[in-house]
């Protein structure tokens, strides 16, 4: 049985002039050379420096003199090499100095795509058959270097997008805190997990440290180790392993002042430098009625992945969390809106190709997973997976997946699951329900449409999808005759 799929004429496009003041790495010698020649400027050059730097950017920036700042404070260490105190150094030969570390990046440059919609935390002040919504995207720029952005509007009673007006200088988070951790629980936590080679034990590292450390504390300790010491293949990635460890846990908040379309999450730690790709959002209702929202993710440093995940009640604040477990290995996790039977529930693909489904009393730790579904049908012979957390209906546990065939075809699926045992498959469509039409298949990954998260409004289910990893779009279907469709798919 095919289901009817409307297909939405809004399209997200990536732009260019979406761009953000980023820390610019230089080599140290590089670094030494730039800070001496500043200081060789006398007040009135370093003045009129700084002035053209600031006409050029301040109007490009949220409070541009703060990421000067907080780069000056970033490269403290080229200033200890050079045997100069930063403290006795003028406010604007800081400000120029720090803006010789910093760069532009266009953080929507290259594609936006791969998109989740939430309800908004405030849904006040609404016509009836409207809802207030937040969509998440993937906006990749140079290097496909991927950040989390954001658009926030209303769903009106046709199930129309109406959106916001894009706020105009895009804001990274004004603090990041980062743990202190305690050396005791942080071996017991390495042990258990069982993260490090036996011929690295963590005391190698762990020595060099107080009772309680802080992230860069440790960063400095593993860097000194390296320099004294020749470490193997596996030694290497035992370090790696524990510098993820301690890189898990941090929090990010954005200023009040920020819409919610300027704030950017972007790469901030080692394991995720390379992308923070395909953040799946969703509201989770606990059994009091109160909610907050969570997102699965995966943390790329170029050539590991690591699935993690982010909690905030506002989307001003945000805490980022390490996925703990056996199953915590792979991409496209997608957790339940809800607790089931008193826990809490994970969709997972730990094989790579099949779905499985996983069951916790902590949502960071995951150790067990049970096979749900096998690729069945040739469109998705390759592999299948979610396309972000399951929608409770009354007819059971609704869950958009994405198959994989030939040609490396990217297109979506359904299937619907038991709602008080959702191992149990009720119905899946024996046919997409989407594939790329035409106009979707050209892009920088051909032939791929690809969501990560869906909602109800109105009886219709509003799918946000991505378009050949460059663009995003929407369409709506009607819930009677898909949920139809599944139960009759037999």
């Amino acid at each position: 049985m095919q289901v009817r799929v409307t297909r939405k004429k809004l399209r997200f496009n990536p732009d260019p002039k979406r761009v953000i003041a980023q820390y610019s790495s230089l080599s140290d010698d590089t670094g030494h050379r730039i800070i001496q020649s500043v200081m060789k400027l006398n007040e009135d050059e370093v003045s009129t420096e700084i002035s053209q730097v600031l006409r050029g950017y301040v109007k490009r920036h949220r409070n541009i003199t703060r990421v000067f700042e907080k780069n000056f404070h970033r490269v403290n260490h080229l200033f200890e090499d050079l045997d100069i105190d930063p403290g006795t150094i003028d406010h604007n030969k800081k400000l120029l100095i720090g803006s010789y570390f910093t760069m532009e990046y266009s953080v929507e440059a290259a594609a936006f795509f791969n998109p989740s919609i939430v309800e908004h935390p405030d849904q006040s002040e609404l016509h009836p058959g409207e809802k207030r919504i937040i969509m998440s995207f993937r906006a990749t720029g140079e290097g496909h270097i991927s950040s989390i952005v954001f658009r926030s509007g209303i769903i009106d009673k046709d199930n129309n997008l109406l959106f916001n007006e894009r706020g105009r200088m895009l804001d990274e988070p004004q603090d990041v805190v980062k743990h202190t951790y305690d050396k005791k629980s942080f071996k017991s936590k390495l042990e258990m997990m069982k993260f490090y080679d036996k011929t690295l034990p963590p005391s190698v590292i762990l020595d060099k440290l107080g009772d309680s450390f802080s992230y860069d504390e440790l960063k400095k300790a593993v860097a000194k180790t390296e320099k004294n010491y020749k470490f193997s293949e596996i030694e290497t990635l035992t370090l790696k392993q524990i510098m993820w460890l301690a890189s898990s846990h941090y929090d990010i908040e954005f200023s009040m002042d920020t819409s919610l379309s300027e704030r950017v999450i972007f790469p901030i730690l080692d394991t995720e430098k390379n992308g923070i790709e395909d953040a799946r959002f969703v509201r989770f209702e606990e059994d009091d009625g109160s909610a907050r929202y969570f997102a699965t993710y995966t943390a790329y440093d170029g050539s590991v992945i690591l699935p993690k995940l982010i909690e905030t009640e506002s989307f001003y604040k945000f805490q980022f969390l390490p996925l703990d477990g056996e199953i915590a290995k792979n991409k496209g996790m997608a957790l339940f809106p809800k607790r089931i039977k008193g826990k809490y529930a994970m969709l997972c693909r730990i094989d790579g190709a099949s779905n499985y489904i996983a069951f916790s009393d902590d949502y960071t730790k995951w150790d067990d997973a049970e096979l749900i579904q096998e690729p069945k049908y040739p469109w998705e012979f390759v592999k299948i997976g979610n396309c972000g957390s399951p929608i409770e209906t009354d007819e059971g546990w609704l869950v958009l997946t994405h198959g994989v065939g030939q040609m490396r075809e990217y297109v979506l699926g359904a299937s619907l699951f038991d709602l008080d045992d959702p191992r149990k498959e009720i119905g899946r469509l024996r046919s997409p329900l989407m594939i790329p039409n035409e106009e979707e298949r050209e892009g920088y990954v051909p032939n791929v449409i690809y969501s990560c998260g869906a909602m109800v409004n109105n009886g219709d289910l509003i799918i946000p999808y991505g378009i050949s990893d460059f663009a995003s779009t929407y369409a709506s279907v009607d819930m009677e005759e898909l949920l139809h469709a599944l139960k009759n798919s037999g």
